[in-house]
């Protein structure tokens, strides 16, 4: 894997300062920011080899401004296990300037497929994820990442119209604009809501995806 350094975009410090939110503090980020958290991605247009798609911040995840941050997502847990990271990340009070590094350096990215944090996805309307899969596919196409990779089979469904998708590859000409040479996946949402997935089912199903990042 490469280690070269790589500068990313600018993202803004933690709102709460470097500790964990607490419960009153949440209610505040439930707002209509179609912007609540900054993307982990390079600053000097570097290609990535993975770009990793949540369905919409958490107001923990807002709160922190860092992906995934909520104490008990299984999404840090499952990148170390599989391989992607050499350390466990804990986001929970924001995104460590080491661990930012590590994952551009990797040639990893994240980003949202909706800005607006709620509490639950579930909340977002079916306006709302279409317009985030067209914002994806102009994304996609601008930065060209090997791999572009959503976690949520239900949101995927709703923003790209794709009714009967099923996790893994998707065919991706299926998709109005869909960037070529740019590969896509759907992988479980790694919520701890998910019942159907643990750690280790998930971090096989990120081996199983980081394997196509590869240069041919």
């Amino acid at each position: 894997m490469p280690t070269a350094p790589v500068p990313g975009i600018p993202r803004r410090p933690s709102p709460m300062g470097g500790r964990r939110p607490a419960k009153d503090d949440l209610a505040r980020f439930a707002i209509d920011d179609p912007h609540a958290i900054d993307d982990v991605l390079p600053a000097d247009g570097s290609r990535l080899r993975l770009l990793i798609v949540g369905i919409n911040p958490g107001l923990w995840t807002a709160a922190v401004n860092a992906p995934f941050a909520r104490p008990g997502n299984r999404f840090w847990p499952s990148l170390h296990r599989a391989g992607l990271t050499d350390n466990p990340v804990d986001a929970s009070t924001g995104l460590s300037a080491g661990d930012e590094d590590q994952l551009l350096s990797r040639g990893i990215g994240l980003t949202n497929l909706v800005g607006r944090a709620t509490v639950r996805a579930d909340e977002l309307s079916r306006d709302e994820l279409r317009a985030g899969g067209r914002r994806l596919v102009e994304r996609a196409a601008g930065l060209r990442p090997r791999v572009v990779a959503l976690a949520g089979i239900t949101a995927f469904r709703d923003a790209f119209g794709q009714r009967h998708a099923r996790l893994g590859e998707q065919d991706a000409t299926l998709i109005d604009g869909w960037p070529n040479g740019v590969r896509l996946w759907v992988v479980p949402q790694p919520s701890g809501l998910n019942a159907h997935e643990t750690i280790d089912s998930l971090a096989a199903k990120w081996r199983e995806v980081w394997a196509q990042t590869e240069e041919p």
